[in-house]
């Protein structure tokens, strides 16, 4: 049984380098595969007792990602925008948004979940689209992929409080889902304010 372990130790390590030596695969590719490896037996011997469902694996992972996001995103915020209010915000989502990524590490690795590392590619041409553009025209494009994120992640929270199988993953999106409408609210107006 032993032997068994150390084989599976092994075999995932390498299994780990290799993906990442890949760079073909989208980090939520890489992602869902190591979760596979890691975490699809629901014998509670090899998993703790701790196998999540596809579902909200599936989850966690686009929360990390869109939280990433909102911090990266926030982050050039902060050294970009021109208003104040935006400044604001920003410094907000970097703070509130970096707190939540810290929880959900804590309850991933709780579970031996990984979670992807970095953003996808539909946020890393945000990011760079983002990165191209200078004063109202930044705030703007900022402001307008704030209430666009925020709406998807306010869906993607009540959607895993509601249905979640996972208690831990559940208690997350429902303590996280009111601090991403607030977030929307906040940012609703100051796009309101901008037109």
């Amino acid at each position: 049984m032993k032997k068994l372990g150390y084989l599976s130790v092994i075999a995932l390590l390498a299994f780990t380098f290799q993906s990442c030596n890949s760079n073909s695969k989208d980090s939520n590719a890489n992602t869902d595969s190591l979760n596979q490896a890691m975490d699809t037996t629901m014998n509670a011997d090899t998993t703790g007792a701790m196998a999540t469902t596809e579902d909200d694996r599936e989850f966690a992972g686009k929360a990390a990602v869109g939280g990433m996001a909102e911090v990266e995103f926030g982050k050039i915020a902060l050294s970009k925008s021109t208003n104040a209010e935006v400044k604001a915000f920003a410094d907000m989502m970097v703070n509130d948004h970096g707190k939540a990524n810290a929880e959900l590490k804590t309850i991933a690795t709780s579970k031996n979940m990984a979670l992807p590392t970095s953003l996808d590619e539909e946020h890393t041409k945000k990011m760079n689209d983002l990165n191209k553009l200078t004063g109202r025209d930044f705030d703007k494009e900022y402001v307008n992929a704030m209430v666009d994120g925020h709406k998807k992640t306010l869906d993607l929270m009540e959607k895993e409080a509601k249905d979640g199988k996972d208690a831990e993953l559940r208690a997350f999106a429902s303590k996280t889902a009111p601090i991403v409408k607030a977030h929307l609210d906040k940012i609703q107006k100051i796009s309101d304010s901008m037109k």
